[in-house]
């Protein structure tokens, strides 16, 4: 009887003992992870193998790490960003210089035929209009900014011609406006049934600059402080024209130069738009406020309303100005869907927003299931998290690329809205697919580093912009800070896919 009692405290004991071990070892680990997830970690159960990079970034000072002098000139010339690349060939270019010099001597003529005659039928009605003579320059920065496009990116990372494009944005003399593409295609006319309406409340032009080269204008709708109020949907939220500066200068920091350059300007509405258009339409909505500022507003039946209007001081408005990329007509490009697009409706969702494992079943789709798409798509979504835009329904490529191409990061005006929140959902294809780029995480670690923190060469970059501050400080500490959300969440990423 005794022999027995012992016999059976030991099996207790044993299964204590192996139980507390299965708790230590199995169950805690799991409950950490789960718990990790629910504060935004990833919810794959394995990780890609050319994402599931683990190395830190080299701590060790070098020749090219001081405390002194310029951050964002130091980041520029770390070892990630001087990766020598192979000689491209003309396939890997986007445009032959002597095809768009002969596209562009064409539109010139059309340009200075079409001036000819609106003057000629001005002057029959006894209306005077001013001359805008072309300087074309088969030297101009933009052209020079176009030839240099590739299948890599917009620009190389050595571009000196990037920034003297911008100082030509800043200052050219403008001799033409008119409403964008887009908005000529709606004809004056939204459907109000959608909850998103074509134009929105965004208000943007086209400028045709005195060398012949092309801007996109948005003018400022909200002063820097304001923030985009919590009751707001993502779809009808104000677009930021320092926002787009912003964007463009985070891309470049990035190195993932998708967004075409951009610079803000102070443009006098009266003599550098009212007054170069030959738009009647645009001249339409002009009108002087009861403050005795010029204003105008979209051409939209939704937003033709005085209340929608932009106004100057009284006829000074900032704004930013984008460079315009080569025409569709010598420089293809498709719009495509994002997968993980967001329902644009008061009500309802997406698959991806109920469906943990939807990565599954994009890995198997074209143009997804092979080549560097998806991965594309997760450095745009970490764009995105960091500058907190929700609104990126669609992306765009150009054709000759392909598959492999890269995508441009387009329309980042609704970015910067909120300081204090992080969109975590921004962050799916990260979190649902367990993927990312070697080099985009490298540079990412590198940008936490006290040497190159992005905060720091974020606002030495803005601080070159005539329309500086760019960003208040709350956002630039937010960079920071979501910088570190999504380092984070590619660690758990690693945890999950070893408890797995």
């Amino acid at each position: 009887m005794a022999r027995m009692k012992r016999d059976r405290f030991l099996l207790a004991v044993t299964f204590i003992i192996l139980l507390t071990l299965d708790v230590y070892f199995v169950l805690l680990p799991r409950l950490r992870a789960w718990h990790d997830l629910s504060r935004g970690g990833c919810s794959c159960s394995r990780v890609n193998g050319s994402a599931g990079y683990t190395g830190q970034v080299p701590h060790g000072r070098s020749r090219f790490v001081s405390h002194k002098g310029s951050k964002l000139k130091r980041l520029f010339g770390h070892p990630l960003y001087n990766i020598h690349l192979p000689e491209l060939t003309p396939d890997e270019r986007l445009l032959e210089e002597e095809d768009l010099m002969e596209y562009y001597r064409r539109k010139v003529t059309r340009w200075e035929r079409q001036q000819k005659f609106y003057i000629e039928a001005a002057a029959a009605s006894n209306v005077s209009l001013p001359e805008q003579p072309v300087n074309f320059d088969p030297d101009a920065n933009w052209l020079k900014f176009h030839l240099g496009i590739t299948r890599y990116a917009l620009y190389s990372r050595d571009d000196q011609n990037i920034d003297k494009l911008l100082q030509d944005m800043q200052r050219a003399t403008i001799i033409g406006a008119d409403y964008t593409q887009d908005e000529k295609a709606l004809k004056g006319a939204c459907d109000c049934s959608q909850v998103v309406k074509p134009s929105g409340h965004h208000l943007k032009l086209a400028l045709k600059l005195q060398d012949f080269g092309k801007a996109m204008f948005k003018p400022m709708r909200q002063e820097r402080h304001e923030e985009t109020p919590e009751d707001f949907f993502y779809f009808v939220d104000f677009q930021r024209h320092n926002a787009e500066i912003a964007s463009f200068h985070l891309d470049r920091v990035l190195d993932f130069r998708r967004v075409p350059p951009v610079v803000g300007r102070l443009i006098n509405v009266t003599g550098e738009v009212l007054y170069t258009t030959y738009n009647e339409e645009l001249r339409s909505v002009f009108f002087t406020s009861p403050a005795n500022n010029t204003c105008f507003f979209a051409k939209c039946l939704y937003v033709c309303k005085t209340e929608y209007a932009v106004c100057g001081n009284p006829d000074l408005l900032e704004g930013s100005l984008s460079a315009y990329l080569p025409g569709l007509s010598v420089a293809p490009r498709i719009s495509i869907p994002s997968p993980w697009i967001r329902s644009y409706t008061f009500t309802g969702k997406e698959e991806w927003e109920v469906n943990p494992s939807y990565c599954d079943t994009i890995k198997r789709l074209y143009p997804y299931s092979s080549g560097n798409r998806l991965l594309n798509i997760i450095d745009m979504a970490i764009f995105d998290f960091l500058i907190g835009n929700m609104d990126r329904h669609h992306y765009e490529i150009f054709t000759k690329f392909g598959d492999e191409g890269f995508l441009l990061h387009l329309d980042n005006a609704r970015g910067f809205g909120r300081h204090a929140h992080d969109e975590m959902s921004i962050l799916a294809p990260l979190t649902q697919c367990c993927m990312i780029k070697r080099s985009t995480l490298l540079r990412l670690q590198l940008l936490t580093q006290t040497e190159y923190r992005l905060s720091d060469v974020m606002r030495e970059s803005l601080a070159r912009d005539p329309l500086r501050p760019i960003l208040t400080e709350p956002h630039l500490q937010a960079l920071d800070r979501r910088l570190e959300r999504v380092l984070r969440t590619n660690r758990w990423m690693m945890k999950y896919s070893i408890i797995h």
